[in-house]
């Protein structure tokens, strides 16, 4: 028994347009000035800033964020939404030998409902959102959450995420993990950047 456990935002799915343009659509009704999609997604995936003071100003995300958030990407989260290519062959792939699990900061309604309008939904035996724990990565319980669910040891398991949070939930979990490169962010070190090297790092471990 073996999982992998994978981001979706900046890792399966390119949503990097429809979050942006969220972002600023609660900036804007907040009286700040939009921001440029690719400084937002960088800062969006940084485990040293505090995203709601970086994005609105305030310690803690407030009810009228979210509301504003929410409404506009429910209505919004499916266009110019893209599945990264290769994507699905790799899932089909993977699907063989492993089970498969979401591990995303979104919100897991929204989360399934992007992944099945792409049609990759049916590969993820679990989709956990930030609204199914109390911590969201880069705290571990996420993945150790989908651990226990599946009855999985650390040991069997992988981690794949285009952001540092996504390394560290899967370092303080005890779990390995791969930083892709063709997300949110641009890593200087240390990621990989074709779906073909993902694949062989995959099979690597647990074949090793």
């Amino acid at each position: 028994m073996r999982i992998i456990m994978f981001d979706m935002d900046g890792t399966l799915v390119d949503s990097g347009t429809s979050i942006t343009n969220t972002i600023n659509h609660v900036r804007v009704n907040l009286g700040f000035e939009k921001m440029e999609k690719n400084f937002a997604l960088e800062k969006l995936n940084d485990p040293n800033i505090s995203t709601s003071k970086f994005f609105y100003g305030t310690d803690d995300f407030t009810l009228q964020q979210k509301e504003l958030f929410e409404d506009y990407y429910k209505e919004n989260c499916l266009k110019e939404l893209e599945l990264y290519a290769g994507i699905e062959s790799l899932l089909e792939d993977l699907s063989k030998d492993f089970t498969l699990a979401v591990a995303t900061n979104a919100n897991s309604f929204f989360a399934k409902k992007m992944l099945d309008h792409l049609n990759i939904g049916r590969y993820f035996q679990t989709i956990l959102g930030y609204d199914s724990v109390k911590n969201p990565k880069p705290h571990p319980e996420m993945i150790n959450k989908i651990l226990d669910k599946h009855s999985m040891r650390k040991e069997n398991a992988q981690v794949i995420g285009d952001s540092h949070k996504d390394i560290l939930a899967a370092k303080n979990a005890g779990v390995d993990s791969v930083l892709v490169n063709w997300g949110f962010s641009n890593h200087d070190k240390d990621a990989i950047e074709t779906i073909e090297e993902l694949k062989n790092r995959i099979y690597i471990k647990f074949n090793s």
